[in-house]
C-alpha cells in the first residue's frame, strides 16, 4: 500500500471522503466493531499549540481502536529548532506508525510529510484545519442525510477568512454544498484558492454584508476574530469585526430552519452570543463529537488503505 497524506482536505477525492462519512457513522453508532482495528499500531502527536479537542480526541480515538498514543509538546522537541523537522520525521517513522501534528506553519506539515515514511495528519496549521472540516461537514451530512444530500445545502461562514474557513473552501468542491463566505474587509480568504476550488467544481461566493450572506443559509458557521498567534491584534479585530457576530439580530435575517455552527473553543460575547450557541439551533457540540468519529475513520483509511471493516 502506497503511503498517503492528509495535509489538505484536497488529499481525498469525492468518493473517499463520501466513504469516509459512512466510516465514520459506523464508528459512532457501532464502536464496539472497531475495537481492535488497529491493535498494536502507535500514534505520536506534536503539538505547538495547545488543544482539548485535538488532543483529546486523536489520543482516545486511537485508544478506542486498539492502539497506543505518545503526545509530544515543543517542550519535548521544540519542532524545528532543537532538531531539523525532516529529522524528526524520520526518526519517528521507525517507532511509530502515524504522526499527527498541530503546528503553526503549513510547510513544516508538508516537510513532516515529505520527509516521513509512514501517514502524517495535518491537526491544524495556520492554512488549513482539515480535520475540523471533515468533521464539520459529517455533521451536516449525519444531520440531513435521511432527507436529502449535501448537494446545494447552503453553507455561510461569517468571520475571518483563516485556516477554518480555508478547509471549508477546500472541502465544498468535494461535497457539493454552497458555500458563502462573509467578512470585514481586509480579512477575505485567498481569492486564488477560492478560485482553485470553483475550478474544481465548488459554489463558493464572497459576500461582504453579513446579513445578505445569511438570507439563504441552512447553516451558519462563525470561528473565533482573533486565533493563536495574533493575541496582539486582538483588539483591532474586534473592532474590525463588531458587524459580524452571530447574534439573533443577525439570526433574524436568516431562515427559521438555519443551525449554528463553531469549531470552538469560542469566545463567547465576542463572535458568538452565549445566547446562540446555547440555543436549540446550535450543533456545536456534535461538531465536537464528531472529530472523535471522523479521525478515527481517518486514522483507519490511512493506516490500512481500506474504508470498510
Amino acid at each position: 500500500m502506497n503511503k498517503r497524506d492528509f495535509r489538505l482536505v484536497d488529499d481525498l477525492n469525492k468518493d473517499e471522503l463520501s466513504s469516509l462519512f459512512e466510516l465514520t457513522l459506523q464508528m459512532k453508532t457501532q464502536p464496539e466493531r472497531f475495537t481492535t482495528c488497529l491493535a498494536g499500531k502507535t500514534m505520536a502527536m506534536i503539538n505547538e499549540k495547545q488543544s482539548l479537542r485535538t488532543k483529546v480526541t486523536f489520543e482516545a480515538g486511537i485508544q478506542q481502536m486498539g492502539g497506543f498514543s505518545v503526545y509530544l509538546t515543543n517542550h519535548d522537541i521544540n519542532l524545528g529548532k532543537r532538531e531539523p523537522v525532516k529529522d524528526i520525521a524520520r526518526n519517528l517513522s521507525r517507532w511509530v506508525d502515524i504522526i499527527v501534528a498541530r503546528v503553526y506553519q503549513q510547510s513544516t506539515i508538508t516537510e513532516m510529510a515529505d520527509y516521513a515514511d509512514i501517514p502524517v495528519i495535518n491537526a491544524l496549521s495556520d492554512a488549513d484545519h482539515p480535520c475540523q472540516a471533515v468533521a464539520d461537514l459529517f455533521t451536516l451530512w449525519d444531520f440531513v442525510r435521511q432527507h436529502k444530500s449535501l448537494n446545494h445545502f447552503n453553507l455561510t461562514y461569517v468571520g475571518d477568512g483563516n485556516n477554518v474557513c480555508n478547509s471549508l473552501i477546500r472541502i465544498a468542491a468535494l461535497t457539493g454544498v454552497n458555500l458563502t463566505v462573509s467578512t470585514p474587509a481586509g480579512y477575505e480568504p485567498d481569492s486564488a484558492l477560492m478560485e482553485r476550488s470553483r475550478d474544481n467544481g465548488a459554489s463558493v461566493t464572497y459576500e461582504r454584508d453579513p446579513q445578505k450572506a445569511v438570507a439563504s443559509a441552512d447553516a451558519i458557521y462563525t470561528d473565533v476574530w482573533a486565533s493563536m498567534g495574533q493575541e496582539k491584534e486582538a483588539e483591532q479585530r474586534k473592532q474590525d469585526f463588531a458587524n459580524y457576530q452571530v447574534n439573533d439580530a443577525l439570526l433574524g435575517f436568516a431562515p427559521s430552519h438555519a443551525v449554528i455552527m463553531h469549531c470552538l473553543p469560542a469566545h463567547r460575547g465576542e463572535e458568538i452570543t452565549d445566547e446562540v450557541l446555547e440555543s436549540p439551533r446550535s450543533i456545536v457540540f456534535e461538531q465536537a463529537e464528531n472529530r472523535l468519529h471522523g479521525q478515527k475513520a481517518l486514522m483507519y483509511f490511512l493506516l490500512t488503505g481500506k474504508t470498510k471493516i
